[in-house]
């Protein structure tokens, strides 16, 4: 099949008007020309993305990760890929013992081939810090554990990607020394200062979970967490949903870390996709008005957005130029998590996961593996 005449984001991340052909669910040819020189702007031109990646989010159309039924997973792929969201790595909570045990097992016995992609799962929780659990749950937090950790992946099929920790917790340095070859570690839920941050870095991690969002803030004489991520060149992690940091912050995030290392994530949970109400996250009741969902005390618990719409977000309300956002919300978290071979960008070779996009930056259509869904 062939995709002609769009404004094809390329390798070098820019956009050139330019044709896209695959077989079999590769990209098999990217002919992606200026012309004269100038990069093309025609106005009736669809621009052609990469399926963008999201690494964390929890939960849309009533379901999250930690129910752990047979159809979770391919509730969530099926919704994300219809909002050009053609891979995913959703995240589980703080949950007890034995919940995580059967999610982990759910996770592994995951055979799905419809909707997005299901590259593993992001493990936030339980080895946080009870400081500053945000929407966690306190009564499961628990020490970092390397045994329980590689209990836990095991029953996921080796599919855990990303494990988030707090730095500054008792048993936290060795663990990350100890997992640091296994999985990515990523920093979260705590209140760790900036030497605690960075002799994190130092031991292995390099991500931060939802940057902001539940550690300490980020002062000229107190950096933190985020002044280590910046100085170690760690990925972040950062919810362009327009709740959860203000469009300035976000744009000096784009010029402290650059787009290659920003990730943009929705951090949704399941009320993604549905109405305004009440429903839960990991456990607790949480009611959703409009854009912002929240603990009965008040506390934001996660989003009800999706990548795309983050995207959109970022791009038209927080002045972050297409070309960077776009980066952000496909090449960069497939890198963090190690799947970049595959997806992330239109490459020859890769997986003919293909999103068009209007100049206002609606979707009109998305193909994953080759295949149109929407």
């Amino acid at each position: 099949m062939e995709i002609k005449d769009v404004l094809v984001y390329t390798e070098q991340h820019e956009f050139v008007k330019g044709d896209i052909s695959f077989e079999d669910g590769i990209i098999k040819e990217v002919s992606a020309l200026k012309n004269n020189g100038a990069e093309a702007d025609a106005d009736d031109a669809l621009y052609a993305i990469p399926g963008l990646v999201d690494i964390h989010f929890h939960g849309c159309m009533g379901a999250d990760l930690c129910d752990a039924e047979p159809d979770t997973i391919k509730t969530l792929a099926e919704y994300e890929a219809g909002q050009g969201v053609t891979t995913i790595c959703p995240a589980t909570m703080t949950m007890s013992l034995p919940e995580l045990h059967k999610i982990m097992a759910n996770i592994g016995a995951y055979q799905g081939d419809t909707g997005a992609h299901f590259a593993g799962v992001n493990m936030e929780g339980p080895f946080i810090s009870p400081a500053n659990k945000g929407a966690q749950a306190a009564e499961n937090i628990i020490p970092c554990d390397v045994n329980l950790f590689r209990e836990l992946n095991g029953k996921s099929g080796g599919r855990i990607r990303l494990v988030d920790i707090a730095p500054e917790e008792p048993g936290a340095i060795e663990f990350i020394e100890a997992v640091r070859d296994e999985v990515n570690v990523s920093l979260a839920h705590t209140v760790a200062d900036y030497d605690a941050a960075m002799a994190a870095f130092q031991a292995g991690a390099n991500h931060v979970t939802h940057l902001f969002n539940a550690m300490l803030p980020f002062h000229h004489r107190k950096p933190g967490v985020q002044g280590a991520a910046a100085d170690a060149g760690a990925y972040v992690e950062l919810i362009c949903d327009g709740v959860h940091i203000h469009p300035a912050m976000v744009r000096a995030v784009f010029k402290l870390f650059g787009s290659d290392r920003v990730c943009l994530i929705s951090d949704s949970m399941r009320a993604a996709g549905l109405a305004d109400g009440d429903y839960t996250l990991g456990g607790q009741a949480v009611k959703v008005k409009g854009n912002l969902a929240t603990l009965a005390d008040g506390t934001i618990a996660g989003s009800v957005t999706n990548l795309m719409l983050c995207l959109k977000n970022a791009v038209q309300n927080m002045q972050i130029p297409m070309e960077e956002a776009v980066r952000s919300a496909s090449e960069t978290p497939a890198r963090s998590i190690g799947i970049f071979d595959s997806c992330g960008s239109l490459s020859v070779g890769k997986r003919a996961d293909i999103v068009l996009l209007d100049k206002e930056l609606n979707v009109r259509q998305v193909f994953v593996g080759g295949k149109a869904v929407k």
